[in-house]
């Protein structure tokens, strides 16, 4: 491969990790605010699954992609005020909720699926067209860059501007230094005036609604389509990046980023007709994910009341 190609090649790849990184992002991000408040939802995955589903329907419905939007993030708003009541306000167990959670996503998606589209025979019935993209002018012309950054879809800048928001939230604003404070010390941040089960509810809702966009990026802005279970362990991934990230925004999307290229790296050795098993490379990504996590295990403190019910 000569340096033309090479550099052709690493292009199209960083491209990819743009287009397959903002889902993780999103959920990423989401979870970010409801750790850093103490809650830990693994249910990322299922809120994923529902926001991947309601947005492909009701874009595909409608026609609308604000319409399939919506939908997302009203059934992600669902299910995360549920979970929020449940391991909030009755302060059950946050995994075995989230690990429920994820269950009835993945039925009821399936089941509705089904039951609404089972009779369709072909892929391309029940298809859309995906977000198109949105070439910033003269931007999108930088050699190199340009294409990587500045030729994506409206959700991907969308994501990207995330990322500045939530740090200025939570490390320059006194809702964020409130939220902080609730993950660390929820019992002094009672005493100093802090509605703890406020601010545990708002985070938890927020790092729900992230997921469903991050799910609904998936069918609209990225396949085009809704399939069975099409999350395929994101969501647990985008837990991993939020401990990798060390619940920095920033760190955040170095991770998600980190993992979209796998996802891309993957599929381009796929088509490249590469002698390494296709299943291998299939599990790449979760490779990644495994090796990350046992690398870096001594480096990372979480909240220090993460997962713990507060009982005011």
């Amino acid at each position: 491969m000569d340096l033309a190609a090479a550099i052709l090649w690493v292009r199209l790849l960083l491209e990819a990790a743009f287009r397959l990184g903002p889902p993780l992002l999103y959920a990423a991000l989401g979870e970010t605010f409801a750790e850093r408040s103490g809650i830990i939802n693994i249910g990322i995955e299922g809120l994923m699954l529902t926001g991947a589903f309601l947005g492909f329907i009701g874009t595909f419905s409608t026609g609308s992609y604000l319409v399939g939007l919506g939908s997302a993030v009203a059934g992600a708003l669902v299910l995360g005020l549920a979970f929020a009541f449940l391991t909030i306000t009755v302060r059950a167990n946050q995994i075995v909720v989230g690990a429920a959670l994820n269950i009835f996503s993945l039925g009821i998606t399936g089941f509705f699926f089904r039951t609404s589209y089972g009779g369709l025979t072909t892929v391309r019935a029940i298809s859309i067209e995906t977000l198109p993209l949105l070439p910033i002018p003269l931007l999108s012309d930088i050699p190199f860059l340009g294409p990587v950054l500045f030729q994506q879809s409206l959700l991907v800048y969308l994501a990207l501007l995330l990322v500045p928001l939530s740090f200025f939230i939570i490390h320059r604003t006194a809702l964020g230094l409130a939220i902080q404070a609730v993950g660390e010390y929820p019992r002094a941040a009672d005493t100093a005036g802090i509605n703890v089960y406020r601010i545990r509810y708002l985070c938890t809702l927020i790092g729900a609604v992230l997921a469903g966009i991050g799910g609904a990026f998936l069918s609209i802005a990225h396949t085009g389509t809704f399939i069975e279970n099409m999350t395929a362990g994101r969501g647990f991934i985008a837990l991993a990046v939020v401990i990798l990230g060390r619940w920095n925004p920033y760190g955040v999307l170095i991770g998600a980023l980190t993992f979209g290229a796998s996802f891309a790296l993957q599929l381009r050795l796929q088509t490249a007709g590469t002698q390494v098993p296709y299943q291998f490379l299939q599990a790449l990504p979760y490779i990644v994910t495994i090796l990350a996590v046992t690398a870096f295990r001594s480096r990372i403190a979480a909240p220090k009341a993460l997962a713990v019910p507060y009982t005011g």
